[in-house]
């Protein structure tokens, strides 16, 4: 495994066990609208992209519906849903052995820019992130758009930075990118769903996350 300058990282699925609290939300909202809800699979197949982009993924039929699926997915996820989305396990010590390394951490997430830092408050993981971009910040994923953007803030090469993430539209934005990119599993795909876009590897855990990446 090389030494990489950067390591970005993707959330949902990837550092935040959310993926059933996004199911759970996404269903809800479709229901308060009078929609047919759809399969847990195809809302966790939507996970990643910006929120506009999912409603129309999901709901191809029901455009004019698209404001108030939003509004609804938003206040339930804030204010509704209890399922718990906790961190998964060692990844705090990751970034923290990480840092310590001397390698530039960032983010790359579908999430709203208020979500993503609600979210980097209230687990106290912002201090670790140089650079995150949000899906109102960028083209949705799978365009390279936020990658490249983080590239360019921090100065760092492609050939030098890293993608972690949990779902064939994390590595599909990393492999337009070229970026190199390692799938994780605790989310949405499995490894060879993950590797249908060539990752230099995929992990089962931060443990052996950890065993590549830190020196």
């Amino acid at each position: 495994m090389k030494n990489y300058k950067l390591v970005i990282f993707d959330w949902d699925g990837t550092v935040m066990d959310s993926v059933s609290k996004i199911v759970n939300c996404m269903g809800q909202s479709a229901r308060k609208c009078g929609l047919a809800v759809p399969s847990d699979e195809s809302i966790k197949n939507i996970i990643g992209l910006s929120l506009d982009c999912a409603v129309a993924t999901l709901f191809p039929e029901n455009e004019s519906e698209y404001a108030d699926l939003i509004a609804g997915y938003k206040h339930q996820y804030k204010y509704v849903d209890e399922t718990p989305t906790p961190l998964f396990a060692d990844a705090q010590s990751t970034f923290a052995k990480l840092k310590a390394q001397g390698v530039t951490l960032a983010i790359a997430t579908g999430k709203s820019r208020v979500g993503l830092e609600r979210l980097l408050i209230e687990t106290q993981l912002g201090a670790y992130f140089s650079a995150t971009r949000t899906g109102d910040d960028a083209q949705s994923k799978p365009s390279p758009d936020m990658l490249l953007q983080i590239l360019a803030q921090l100065d760092i090469s492609a050939s030098e930075a890293l993608m972690i993430g949990d779902t064939r539209i994390d590595m599909a934005m990393a492999h337009s990118a070229g970026i190199d990119r390692i799938g994780v599993t605790m989310g949405v795909h499995n490894a060879q769903q993950l590797n249908e876009f060539a990752p230099i590897a995929t992990v089962d855990s931060y443990q052996q996350l950890q065993a590549l990446l830190i020196k």
